[in-house]
């Protein structure tokens, strides 16, 4: 078996092969990935760190998630959309999160946007699954990780369409990483033991 088509792990599981054999990470793609969010809680979190994540690995962003829950008020949207200056100089001084004054500032405009969204569609929950068929979660058959594209013309069309409401850090690879933790598409390999 090739590392790409799957990865045994000391509990004799097949999972996908990026899963690693560091238990954070285990325990991320057995009891998270892909698995359907509806949440707007969950889907703000997720908003957040994977802003944060660009241009690092996902790893990084996942050993500071507990910093991120705290520096961001539990991922509290009403409460992050109304931070001001001295918020960002305080995570600007915080070691337990990227300190990158675009990605903290972003942060700050996208809560404010996201709760823009939660007002237009009654939930950012039910304008994300607006864009999916059916509202259900798109089942990729995926045989190896080669085949789990960066992007799809979904991923493009909600990025387009959340960038034109002036959300930041949101690009088309980005959007799809959020829509593969917060379950759109299951992207698991078929013989992964968390399909």
């Amino acid at each position: 078996m090739t590392q790409d088509s799957g990865l045994k792990t000391k509990d004799s599981k097949i999972r996908c092969s990026w899963a690693t054999s560091d238990p954070l990470y285990i325990k991320y793609h057995d009891e998270e990935w892909g698995k359907p969010v509806y949440d707007d809680k969950i889907l703000f979190e997720f908003l957040i760190l994977e802003g944060a994540q660009a241009g690092l690995s996902w790893i990084t962003i996942l050993r500071r998630r507990e910093n991120y829950r705290k520096a961001f008020a539990g991922f509290d949207v009403k409460k992050v959309a109304a931070f001001t200056e001295k918020d960002v100089e305080r995570l600007m001084n915080d070691e337990g999160i990227i300190r990158n004054r675009l990605k903290v500032n972003s942060a700050i405009t996208n809560a404010k946007l996201f709760i823009e969204i939660q007002k237009e569609f009654d939930s950012f929950s039910k304008y994300m699954w607006s864009f999916v068929p059916d509202g259900k979660p798109i089942q990729n058959r995926i045989e190896k990780m080669g085949d789990v594209p960066p992007r799809t013309e979904l991923s493009d069309r909600i990025s387009k369409d959340m960038k034109k409401r002036g959300f930041k850090f949101f690009g088309t690879t980005i959007c799809y990483a959020h829509m593969q933790a917060t379950g759109m598409v299951n992207d698991h390999l078929l013989n992964c033991c968390a399909r």
